[in-house]
This record gives C-alpha cells, sequence and structure tokens, in this order.
C-alpha cells in the first residue's frame, strides 16, 4: 500500500509539473531566435521607468552577479548568480506574479576558480534551459546540473568537465531530445562540443573542434590559447531529414550531426571569441553566422542535406562589422542588428545589403527581441529603445530609462518584460 500511494504521489507531482506553460524555455526564447509569440506579446507596453517608474509592476532586489537571461516557466523565472570572486554559485527562482523569492540556492563551491582577466564576464553568464520537468543549470567547468523545478533539488550534477576558460564560462546549454548538449570552447587543447544523456549526465558523445588554430609559437599556443576562445550558444536546423547543429567557436564555425556529433561542414573564419549565437532562417534555408570578436564578420550560409566539407567560400554574402554580443532578429526577409557600441542596422538577407543604419552611440549586451512589427533593444545603463522592424528607415517608437545597469537579454510572458538588473529584478506590463 505505501508503495502504491508513493507511485500515486510521484505521478501526481509530475503531472503537476508538465502542466506548467514554456513561457521563455531558452535564452532567445521559445524559438531560440528572440521573436515573441503573439500569445505572451499582447499588452506589452512601450513606456515604462522614468522617475515615476511607469509601468513597473514590481521590483526585486538581487545579490551577487550574473549575466544569465532569466528563463520562465509556469509562474517561476530561473537564472544564476554567483560571488564576485566565483567561489560560489546559485540558482535564483522568482515568483512571476510577486516578484517574492521562492529558492535562492548554493549550488556549487569553488575552492580555487581561474580568474576572470576581464572586467566583462563574471562567473554567471550561461543561462538556464528549461523543460516541463527539469531545470538545466551550467557553470562551464566549475558544475552543470538538472534540477527538480518543484523544489531546485539536484537530480544530477557533473563536476568533472575539466577547461580552462581563461575568460570565464559563458555559454549556454541547449536540450535536443535526450541530450543536453554543452559547448567548451577553453585555452590549451579543450575546445569541443558534449552531448550528455539528459535524464543521467552520462556522456553520449563528444566532438573536438577540428580546425587549425594556427596560433602556435615555439610549439606552445599563442597567449595561452587565448585564440581559441569563444562563448558561443549553439542552434539547431531542420535541413532535410536531418537536424544540425549548429556551431560557431574561433577560427571555423561547424555544422554537426546532433544526433551523434559527427562533423558535416566547417566554415573557416579569422576572428575569435565568437559569442553570438546562430540565426536560423527556416524560410530562407540560411544560417546567419557571426564570426564574433570586435572585427567580427557576418555570414549567410544557405544550407541543404547537400552542404558537406569546407565551405569556407560558399556563403550568398559577408559583411563587416557584425555585433560582438548581440544576436539579431529576423522578421519578413530582412535582419535587424544592434552592435555593442550602439550601431542598429536593417540587413536584406537575400542579398547581405544594408538598408539602413543608425548611430545610436550607446553600449548593447543584451540581444534585441522581436514583437509583431515592433523590435526592442536594451543598453546597458538603462536605457531602452522600440523601433519599427522595417527596411524603409529607422523610426524609433519609443525610449525608456530604468536606473539600473543591464546585460542579460529580456524575457517576454503573459504581456510583461522580465529584466534582470545589476541591482534588481523588473517586472514591466501595464499597469
Amino acid at each position: 500500500m505505501k508503495a502504491f500511494l508513493s507511485i500515486f504521489i510521484s505521478f501526481l507531482l509530475i503531472s503537476c509539473v508538465a502542466q506548467q506553460k514554456l513561457h521563455w524555455p531558452d535564452k532567445h526564447g521559445p524559438q531560440w531566435n528572440g521573436t515573441v509569440p503573439d500569445s505572451a506579446s499582447k499588452g506589452l507596453p512601450l513606456k515604462w521607468g522614468g522617475e515615476k517608474e511607469e509601468n513597473i509592476i514590481w521590483k526585486t532586489p538581487l545579490e551577487r552577479l550574473g549575466h544569465s537571461t532569466p528563463v520562465i516557466a509556469g509562474k517561476k523565472i530561473w537564472f544564476t548568480s554567483a560571488t564576485e570572486d566565483g567561489k560560489q554559485q546559485f540558482i535564483y527562482c522568482l515568483d512571476s506574479n510577486t516578484g517574492k523569492v521562492i529558492h535562492h540556492k548554493l549550488l556549487f563551491e569553488n575552492s580555487n576558480p581561474e580568474p576572470l582577466g576581464n572586467t566583462t564576464n563574471n562567473y554567471a553568464t550561461p543561462s538556464c534551459f528549461l523543460e516541463e520537468d527539469a531545470v538545466y543549470v551550467h557553470f562551464g567547468t566549475y558544475g552543470t546540473a538538472r534540477l527538480n523545478p518543484d523544489t531546485a533539488e539536484i537530480i544530477w550534477q557533473r563536476r568533472d568537465i575539466e577547461v580552462r576558460h581563461y575568460r570565464g564560462p559563458a555559454s549556454s546549454p541547449i536540450i535536443y531530445k535526450d541530450l543536453l548538449i554543452l559547448t567548451f570552447d577553453g585555452v590549451e587543447d579543450k575546445q569541443f562540443t558534449l552531448a550528455v544523456n539528459k535524464h543521467t549526465g552520462k556522456d553520449v558523445w563528444k566532438t573536438k573542434r577540428s580546425v587549425d588554430f594556427k596560433d602556435l609559437v615555439d610549439g606552445k599556443p599563442k597567449r595561452e590559447g587565448d585564440f581559441r576562445k569563444a562563448f558561443d550558444t549553439p542552434a539547431l536546423a531542420e535541413v532535410g531529414d536531418q537536424t544540425v547543429l549548429l556551431s560557431v567557436g574561433s577560427r571555423a564555425a561547424y555544422g554537426y550531426d546532433v544526433d551523434t556529433g559527427k562533423e558535416l561542414w566547417i566554415l573557416k573564419h579569422k576572428n575569435y571569441n565568437a559569442a553570438v549565437r546562430p540565426l536560423w532562417l527556416l524560410k530562407e534555408q540560411m544560417v546567419i553566422i557571426n564570426t564574433g570578436s570586435a572585427k567580427a564578420n557576418l555570414h549567410g550560409l544557405k544550407l541543404s542535406p547537400d552542404t558537406k566539407g569546407d565551405v569556407t567560400d560558399k556563403p550568398v554574402w559577408s559583411q563587416r562589422r557584425a555585433s560582438r554580443y548581440c544576436m539579431p532578429v529576423y522578421k519578413d526577409g530582412y535582419i535587424y542588428q544592434i552592435t555593442h557600441d550602439g550601431n542598429v542596422s536593417c540587413i536584406d538577407v537575400k542579398t547581405g545589403e544594408t538598408k539602413w543604419k543608425e548611430a545610436l552611440v550607446r553600449s548593447f549586451m543584451a540581444s534585441p527581441i522581436l514583437v509583431g512589427d515592433k523590435v526592442y533593444i536594451f543598453d546597458t545603463f538603462g536605457e531602452s529603445f522600440v523601433f519599427e522592424a522595417s527596411s524603409k528607415s529607422f523610426n524609433k517608437l519609443a525610449s525608456n530609462h530604468i536606473d539600473d545597469d543591464f546585460s542579460a537579454c529580456v524575457a517576454v510572458a503573459d504581456g510583461s518584460l522580465y529584466l534582470r538588473g545589476k541591482k534588481f529584478f523588473y517586472k514591466i506590463g501595464r499597469k
């Protein structure tokens, strides 16, 4: 009888979790491309903040640091944080209705974390990934775990994947079927993609980067391998009857068979520090690839079942001056890009032609979101702008200010914006 009750209670718990709607399960939303579903965008305001804190429904003070983007399922908002020295790493969970802290739990302790070597990154940059019955948390080499979304208890964890990040971890995990896919582009000879079983955490496949970095000096990588480092989060593309993992690393972008990890194609480039997720355009069967760093290139590469081997000379178009951190958004044949130093542009994906450009002279880390026919962008110092998604010209519809610093991408659910600031977490909606 006790065994039956235990099984019945477990079934009820699983059923309850399964009913939670995945509003924003990935750092770039339910479609992984920054597009807000119509069902979630209804009622989103154009104006917020200022001295009267217009349309700020609640704000919750935050402790410690983190760049990770919030992800949302049901009425729970999940994100990570860490101490400035990286010795402690936490999971946060907030109630989306009230802003109340549901969980603020220490997950990992590190006795001697590697120094970041820069003032941009911190020890809680990779974002979580959500399923109805799981929260996947990743801190690079410092730890990966699957959590129970009801209790935030660890179901399994991995702390044995040894990589020198050198500049800190940043690549976020993704889920494909039963695989949790992790990207490690460290220094020395540690650049690889790893797929583990999402139920157990055990390795399924591992594929090393194949490019020749051409960085050896007296047989050793230049600057300890700093030019091998990247921060990219992969994407997926349905190409024919195959699902392709799209991944950008230092000196090359790759297409992998996501089921096996087999390398299908490679596009070599001259950049490093790739941090912008590839953008898959289903209608055009094209991937937009950003090669990373301040002098990055943007490539439009058509994919088909015949895309194999070295495709370095195959892009339909290429252009200089891509964004360092921000993934573009797409609408009706055009992408809208914001660079780290505030240049907004509209690009024709068929030709690569820039239709217009506007200099905002701001600093940006967060990727834009597309809300119907509007693009929302958020700078690092609390300024935000809404402009029309039009190929004709830059038409600003609104500008707003919140007295805080922002680096994480915004999340959207049930007609509200969810912004992670440095000091506070904000819910923005129509009052």
